[in-house]
């Protein structure tokens, strides 16, 4: 054999064995890839089950939540249109003066330049301290404010509740 031929054939062992390990290594990494891809799938798998459990529990949270906040929303409303019911009651009854609104007088103002006695009349029923009945018009008006108040301080109510059932 000549030289030429030996460093032929030591060529070719080299690269019989060269592509031998490379297979070797292909189907050894092609094992632990394989593995390393199940693993992966099966952690895949288990993250994406524990967001859509976790999905799940706060959206039936959120319902529970959005539940209460109309029940509470009904509640208010039946509220607020029960105190302008009431409110329109009182405005029909000063308007056709079947109710008249008084104020107590202070008899021992000197202030007010006003000199009602502070002992009741033999001629009146009432048996109290003299009363000065208010001026239809100003009554309207004054039950208008009350109304008004009454609405804000329900309105307000309705807020709370929500920004402390939305807050929890």
């Amino acid at each position: 054999m000549t030289l030429v031929q030996k460093l032929a054939v030591v060529l070719l062992a080299m690269a019989v064995s060269f592509g031998a390990a490379w297979q070797v290594q292909d189907w050894r990494y092609d094992g632990k890839l394989a593995k390393q891809a199940g693993q992966f799938q099966t952690d895949l798998d288990a993250l994406g089950n524990a967001a859509t459990t976790q999905a799940r529990a706060e959206q039936d949270k959120r319902l529970v939540i959005e539940q209460k906040l109309a029940i509470q929303d009904q509640q208010h409303t039946k509220e607020l249109s029960d105190e302008q019911r009431k409110q329109a009651v009182i405005r029909d009854r000063l308007a056709t003066t079947e109710l008249r609104l008084s104020v107590l007088l202070d008899a021992t103002d000197s202030a007010s330049g006003c000199s009602v006695p502070a002992t009741s009349s033999a001629v009146g029923v009432v048996h109290a301290a003299r009363r000065a009945q208010l001026d239809p018009a100003h009554a309207q008006r004054i039950i208008g404010i009350t109304n008004a108040g009454d609405q804000g301080l329900i309105a307000l109510r309705a807020c709370q509740a929500y920004v402390r059932e939305v807050s929890r």
